[in-house]
């Protein structure tokens, strides 16, 4: 459990499976908002097509792990993971491949704050 305040907390779906959008929006935002302390804690949940994107891309591997380092939560959708068959390759990972739909709902009507790209 986190002592941050749900206000200063942020969760970020990515979805696009766009490298540019992954690159040049996605992970910049979402590591730059915990390294600057734009905001206390930051979630980043891989859904849908970056799934897969994610399980191909050497670079986006190498910056999520770095990500994840400096203290960037990263969630990958389970469900999504097994329809595109990478559920093996984000584990490998070491993300947390789980069942999104629950713990987003919570997030919402707990005040998190979210972003979508």
């Amino acid at each position: 459990m986190t002592d941050i305040p749900l206000n200063e907390s942020i969760f970020i779906i990515w979805s696009s499976e766009n490298p540019e959008v992954a690159h040049n929006l996605v992970l910049m935002y979402a590591h730059n908002a915990l390294l600057k302390e734009w905001w206390g804690r930051v979630r980043l949940i891989i859904w849908g097509p970056s799934a897969k994107l994610v399980s191909e891309d050497e670079d986006i591997q190498a910056k999520l792990k770095e990500m994840k380092a400096d203290g960037v939560e990263i969630w990958a959708c389970r469900a999504c993971a097994d329809n595109y068959g990478v559920t093996a390759s984000l584990e490998a990972l070491d993300l947390n491949v789980v069942y999104v739909g629950t713990p987003v709902t919570e997030m919402i009507k707990d005040g998190w704050k979210q972003l979508t790209f």
